[in-house]
């Protein structure tokens, strides 16, 4: 993997800002991820199902009963931690899925590996009209290239990615070499659309919520596995405590939302404020001016939506 301890931001316009990451981080694929914790759970005896789609959870009698792909499977403890938006989700009608579009919950993710040659060190944020991209090393020779716009980008491009970064990321200098010399490894991109980054419960028909599902930071604060792992992390002691009798369902919910709350509250709250800023031309220069004249200030943003080691 890659050790990550630079950060590089530029304004649509090409003015930049390069700072040094004092506690600084690594460079990791969800791919390689995800295969490595699922390794890990092997060993440990868990039984880990593949190709098995959740299609709706249940709760009767205290207990879950989840109805797969791969068929029925109860639990008397359930977690969710399947993402920013899903079939769930609008089953359960949660709040955000029925809100109406506003600047915090109505964006397009596009997401690329690619090569080129670009700083290892480095995680950059370039911004553009009503977005900003990210590029960063994670294993082997790749980069994740990945951008979060408002989903009317899309549809001023004529609904596809490709004039959409013709026409409006490639404002940016910066980003239109990027655009320009990145070699896609896969071609066509990972896209996810009507993402929210509304508020949301971290608990729900009595699952305990993981990561994006119960919540969601703004992608140009980054740490967002980081975030899913440490929830799952807080979820565990309190699913441990329930189950082992020295707890009960109510209080496993509350202590965990509030444990949650704690952790990330501040963090993502943060993250909101950046959101109404970043993506629009001017506000993100001035920002990057302020950052530029302030030393403190760019440590104190970065420590806000950084937050610490677990």
């Amino acid at each position: 993997v890659a050790m990550i301890n630079k950060l590089l931001v530029t304004s649509p316009n090409g003015n930049s800002l390069s700072v040094p990451l004092g506690t600084g981080g690594f460079g990791i694929s969800r791919y390689l991820l995800d295969d490595l914790v699922k390794e890990i759970a092997l060993r440990e005896g868990v039984t880990v199902k593949e190709n098995c789609k959740a299609e709706d959870v249940n709760f009767t009698d205290d207990c879950f009963t989840v109805n797969t792909a791969s068929g029925l499977f109860r639990s008397r403890a359930c977690c969710g931690s399947w993402g920013k938006r899903s079939n769930i989700d609008v089953k359960w009608k949660r709040p955000f899925i029925a809100k109406s579009a506003d600047r915090l919950n109505n964006y397009v993710g596009i997401k690329y590996h690619v090569t080129g040659d670009f700083q290892k060190n480095v995680i950059a944020l370039h911004n553009f009209k009503d977005g900003y991209c990210g590029l960063s090393k994670t294993e082997g020779d790749r980069f994740c290239l990945c951008y979060f716009m408002k989903a009317s980008n899309l549809k001023k491009s004529g609904h596809t990615v490709e004039e959409a970064e013709q026409k409006i990321l490639s404002d940016n200098p910066h980003l239109r070499k990027i655009l320009e010399s990145a070699i896609k490894i896969n071609g066509s991109p990972v896209t996810i659309s009507q993402v929210s980054l509304s508020k949301k419960n971290a608990v729900e028909h009595h699952v305990l919520l993981l990561g994006d599902a119960a919540g969601m930071i703004s992608p140009l604060c980054g740490n967002g596995m980081s975030i899913a792992m440490h929830s799952a992390k807080i979820a565990a002691g309190n699913i441990d405590l329930f189950l082992s009798g020295k707890s009960d369902r109510k209080k496993m919910e509350a202590d965990y939302a509030t444990g949650r709350k704690k952790a990330f509250g501040k963090r993502i709250a943060a993250g909101r404020l950046i959101q109404y800023l970043f993506g629009k031309e001017k506000a993100t220069d001035l920002f990057v001016n302020l950052m530029k004249r302030s030393r403190f200030f760019t440590n104190k943003i970065i420590s806000l939506t950084h937050g610490k080691s677990f």
